[in-house]
């Protein structure tokens, strides 16, 4: 999906927040995937380079792995274009996807060991200019230590705390993308909470 311009950089605000704006794009979000699933590539493309920075961006959180993450947004994409004739506008075309990558990145997680990307689940760092060595080597320890926490979360956990805590969504968004209820939702989320603040304790 390199090569694509980002439009947003995290959960678009019409599933978070409507407006009549953000109501209208859905609305025509849901036009050209109609379009598209009647053959319309370039309503397809136009689709792909609205949403594909944003699919990136929660792959990598999910997966720690920018190759990986790539490899599931491009897959969830040809089976979102397989799918489109089905698609009939019961949700935002945006929350669909969303959905099918979730779900991808889901197996993914539960065919192997996450390994955590430091760019996945922090702030871009400082500058090195302005970072002295001792801090550097501070900092290093601790992403090391946060890359271990993550990788010991169950791939439910981990799903569920990235959607909730990394992007935003509500208990109830983070349920219908993973397919349970919201108080399996909050208990993933809480355990994971727990799980890492233990295993940060340190580095507080």
């Amino acid at each position: 999906m390199a090569g694509v311009s980002e439009r947003r950089s995290s959960v678009p605000e019409q599933w978070d927040r409507p407006s009549d704006a953000t109501e209208t794009e859905g609305r025509e979000d849901t036009l050209l995937a109609v379009r598209a699933g009647e053959g319309d590539e370039e309503a397809f493309e136009a689709l792909v380079r609205h949403y594909g920075p944003m699919l990136l961006q929660l792959a990598t959180r999910l997966l720690g792995d920018r190759a990986e993450a790539e490899d599931a947004v491009q897959e969830a994409f040809v089976s979102a274009w397989r799918k489109l004739p089905e698609f009939r506008g019961d949700s935002a075309f945006g929350t669909w996807m969303y959905r099918i990558v979730t779900n991808r990145c889901l197996n993914v997680l539960r065919a192997r060991r996450p390994v955590t990307d430091l760019e996945a689940v922090s702030e871009p760092a400082a500058p090195d200019h302005m970072v002295s060595p001792a801090r550097a080597v501070e900092a290093q320890a601790a992403v090391e230590a946060l890359s271990q926490a993550m990788a010991v979360l169950s791939p439910e956990q981990r799903v569920s705390w990235v959607l909730r805590e990394l992007n935003g969504l509500s208990y109830e968004e983070v349920a219908d993308m993973v397919g349970i209820s919201q108080e399996a939702v909050r208990g993933r989320v809480f355990r994971a909470r727990r799980q890492l603040t233990e295993a940060m304790v340190a580095w507080r």
